[in-house]
């Protein structure tokens, strides 16, 4: 079957920028796969106390970072997340770590928290704002700790230096910095420095004591290799020092179905299997063109049993190293042009969506009759299509676009518990409310993690190869994708994982992994390794 495919939907996703927009208003390379590449599990006594600002015009921003924040944490242990100012004398001392996000600006801190914040011996991390309320209640804090704030730095900040690497930092971003009247060396160590667009440089985070300090929020305008990155190997400092350096790759072939070229799949299973490479297949079950939009008009209908040569490519694949991953039913939802023409692969199926008059992709929220029952139904039903075309069930899914509801969350974590891709959060997720899909939060993550809806998620955080822009975002060449693998090494347990899509054919995907292998740092492995 021949199918025309002009126009697909992206994963680094317009909507993402747009939360993160409103936020700051307020040697060789190695194949094998070693013996001991799985990730550790979350420690499950590794308590972290995550505080967030909850008042004034921007309040709700605070839970959507503490959801961000929680997800991150969920690499290493078990977040509790709490509105600061819910906050009780002693609190601290009763977890591993504590995390403040000052996203508030002046939000009222009680005088508890900042009290135990100067005498408690358990490390604390403080980003962002309302630093002046806790340096206030210490005339001393200067002499003790080594370092004191100034303003904000509003001037053009390109670069944040961590490591020797300089990261991104979006121009959009003009929220500021926090400077600082000065840093004494010998008291308190900088960890990355912003650099500014005429190369001088000022501290974007510091350490002292017990006590590091972020000047400005790790989220807003987060990309695959800007200074976001800093603040998710800092982590490691405070709740997993002993971690040893590694880093690892993984890549996934994307929306294949019951229409895909089974020359190309093979092909390409080939290759990475010359190279060592274990890979993924998101695979979903049911092509549908229920428009005819790229069938001259007829619509059609095909099921993986009724593409036998498909499901023989699949099979190969597996032999040469592939995982198959569920990624949806049909890809698209009904009848619906959700965003673009209807058809498998190129449409949202959990989540409706448009695009505006400013050719962006928008949210609209959930699908008509979405619940978490109907969610398993149309998991169990593809699950169903996987198993009359004689394949094995998978044991990870991945969300079309990566877009789903909380019910579809839910829907997922109770069946698989895993999944492979960026997903979406929401306002009300944390306290336990009504959920809020008029502001969606979007989050990618450098390894592997448990997040807010209880499932562990394989980290997809280089993005894809796309030969045009369209839709607002760029054209993704190859050494773009190998660069940020490059600036994700600052990860010292990190990942560079990206996707791929078998109709684009071998070359640019040679193009990568040959970029990621010269680096000569990672190691491939596939999800079941992790």
């Amino acid at each position: 079957m021949s199918t025309l495919r002009t126009r697909r939907a992206r994963r680094t996703l317009s909507w993402v920028r747009l939360t993160v927009v409103l936020g700051l208003l307020c040697g060789a390379p190695t194949w094998a796969l070693p013996t001991s590449s799985a990730s550790a599990a979350p420690d499950p006594n590794l308590k972290v106390l995550v505080l967030f600002d909850s008042t004034g015009q921007w309040g709700w921003l605070g839970e959507a970072y503490a959801m961000q924040t929680a997800n991150l944490v969920g690499h290493f242990g078990k977040a509790t997340t709490k509105k600061v100012t819910r906050y009780t004398a002693g609190e601290v001392n009763n977890y591993a770590a504590t995390i403040y996000l000052g996203s508030t600006y002046d939000e009222p801190l009680p005088i508890a928290f900042l009290n135990d914040v100067a005498t408690t011996t358990k490390p604390v991390v403080w980003i962002n704002s309302n630093i002046w309320q806790l340096t206030s209640r210490n005339r001393n804090f200067i002499y003790d700790y080594g370092w004191m704030w100034a303003q904000y730095d509003t001037s053009s900040v390109p670069t944040v230096r961590y490591k020797g690497v300089d990261l991104a930092r979006s121009p959009f971003n003009n929220s500021g910095i926090m400077s600082y009247y000065s840093v004494d060396l010998t008291k308190a160590t900088v960890l990355a420095e912003a650099v500014r667009s005429d190369g001088s440089t000022f501290p974007w985070a510091v350490r002292s004591r017990n006590l590091t300090y972020l000047g400005e929020n790790p989220y807003s305008y987060m990309r695959e290799n800007d200074r976001y990155l800093i603040w998710a190997d800092l982590l490691f400092e405070a709740l997993a020092p002993a971690t040893p350096e590694r880093h690892r790759a993984m890549v996934r072939l994307e929306d294949v179905g019951p229409d895909a070229d089974p020359a190309q799949l093979r092909e390409i299973a080939d290759y990475l299997h010359s190279k060592g490479i274990p890979f993924s297949i998101a695979t979903y079950s049911w092509y549908r063109d229920p428009l005819g939009r790229a069938n001259n008009g007829a619509p059609v209908s095909q099921r993986l049993a009724q593409a036998p040569q498909v499901v023989s490519a699949l099979r190969y694949m597996q032999t040469r190293g592939g995982t198959i991953i569920h990624h949806g039913h049909t890809h698209q939802f009904r009848k619906r042009i959700n965003p673009y023409d209807g058809i498998s692969g190129n449409d949202f199926e959990f989540y409706f969506a448009h695009v505006d008059a400013n050719d962006s992709v928008i949210l609209d929220g959930p699908v008509t009759g979405d619940s978490q029952a109907w969610a398993t139904r149309r998991i169990n039903s593809s699950r169903s299509d996987f198993l009359s075309a004689g394949l094995t069930l998978p044991t990870i899914f991945e969300v079309p676009h990566y877009a789903a509801s909380v019910a579809n969350y839910k829907a997922i974590q109770a069946i698989y518990g895993k999944g492979y891709d960026r997903r979406l959060y929401f306002p009300g997720v944390l306290n336990g409310g009504a959920i809020d899909y008029t502001r969606p939060i979007g989050q990618f993550f450098p390894y592997d993690v448990v997040d807010v809806y209880g499932t562990k998620v394989f980290p997809e955080n280089i993005g894809n190869y796309e030969a045009e822009a369209y839709n607002n975002h760029p054209a993704v060449l190859p050494p773009e994708i190998v660069d940020r693998a490059a600036k994700n090494l600052v990860v010292r347990d990190g990942f560079a994982s990206f996707f791929y899509h078998p109709y684009y054919g071998v070359g640019p995907l040679k193009q990568i992994v040959e970029g990621i292998n010269g680096l000569g740092r990672y190691t491939w492995v596939g999800p079941n390794q992790v």
